[in-house]
């Protein structure tokens, strides 16, 4: 397919039979306007996809700034502030500079923070994609050559490049490594929304890792939360079924954050624990924490190694990187269940 090139002001101009002019003073706000004809010019900038450049003073005509936009979920999080290292550190070389924004897991905000980076006509757009997000509306940018890398989760809606952790099998080797030491009954706490790619792809290797073992998934142990206060609650109430879990794997970094503290207070030294995500100072814990650990460097890496490849000229179909998980024993995940 030929690549398509992005709407100007002009086409616009020329669709709804109007000046320049007169578009320019209804996208600004600047300057009387019907409102027929606004709402004329409205319909055909959603139509054309047509993206206003606020760098057009200081650029060429037809040009594209020298930085890369990032979205992220949350700003907060530090395996979010590695990938962007790791971004930037693949990006510096070819002299482009990395913006970076939070969505707050919102796909509204998302798609308000990327329409403002495609407004400054930025060289490449990533995305970390807010849960129950659809990137249909990106179509004509991935056509027209805009460099798009999505990461942590794919795109919905459409085919582009992406970089992913190896969440199943790190999720199968983390719940498969408990059950090497005897443990049957393993509680999931998992993200919520419940569709999260990461949280879907990391319940699936729990879920494997217990089949392999001839163990059958108890749905009575799983449990979802979003923050560590939540998260603390719902170990708490796993504990104290009729018949607990001996051991606990956490989906991610701030579900882990709520468990450790709360086993701590109560005490429940005999509970075995695998998170997935490492967290700083997780070896200095009593016992150390076992994780699964991914590499947020390496996929930020590989991000920039795409988005490059496709600033080269590289017009392949989308393509997905994975990057590998490792298990780091540390003492948490090698209790055996009470006798």
């Amino acid at each position: 397919m030929a690549s398509q090139r992005r709407p100007t002001l002009t086409d616009v101009a020329k669709r709804v039979g109007v000046s320049a002019k007169t578009v320019s003073r209804v996208l600004n706000e600047d300057g009387p306007v019907s409102e027929e004809t606004r709402a004329k010019v409205l319909a055909v900038v959603e139509e054309l996809g047509f993206r206003p450049n606020l760098m057009a003073r200081n650029m060429r005509v037809g040009s594209r700034d020298s930085t890369i936009g990032l979205v992220v979920p949350d700003m907060g999080n530090p395996f979010f502030g590695t990938v962007a290292g790791g971004i930037e550190e693949g990006v510096r070389a070819a002299g482009l500079t990395l913006l970076i924004g939070s969505s707050g897991e919102s796909p509204e905000k998302e798609h308000a923070l990327v329409t403002t980076f495609l407004a400054r006509r930025v060289s490449s757009l990533m995305i970390v994609p807010a849960a129950g997000g659809d990137h249909r509306y990106l179509r004509r940018e991935r056509e027209g050559g805009l460099p798009l890398v999505f990461l942590d989760r794919p795109a919905a809606g459409l085919a582009a490049d992406c970089v992913v952790s190896a969440n199943e099998e790190g999720a199968r080797t983390g719940t498969a490594h408990l059950l090497a030491h005897g443990h049957r009954r393993i509680a999931f706490i998992g993200d919520r929304p419940l569709s999260l790619y990461t949280r879907k792809q990391r319940f699936r290797g729990y879920q494997r890792a217990l089949r392999d073992a001839g163990v059958e998934p108890d749905p009575r142990l799983v449990a979802d939360a979003h923050d560590p206060v939540a998260a603390g609650a719902a170990v708490r109430r796993l504990l104290a079924l009729p018949e607990p879990p001996t051991a606990v794997f956490t989906g991610n970094n701030f579900v882990t954050l709520g468990v450790v503290p709360a086993l701590a207070q109560d005490g429940r030294r005999d509970v075995a624990l695998v998170g997935f995500d490492d967290l700083p100072l997780a070896g200095v814990l009593e016992p150390g924490l076992t994780v699964v650990a991914q590499d947020p460097l390496a996929v930020g890496r590989a991000a920039a190694s795409l988005a490059l490849e496709r600033l080269a000229g590289t017009r392949t179909p989308a393509r997905t990187r994975t990057v590998d998980t490792r298990l780091i024993a540390r003492g948490s995940g090698e209790l055996r269940p009470a006798t």
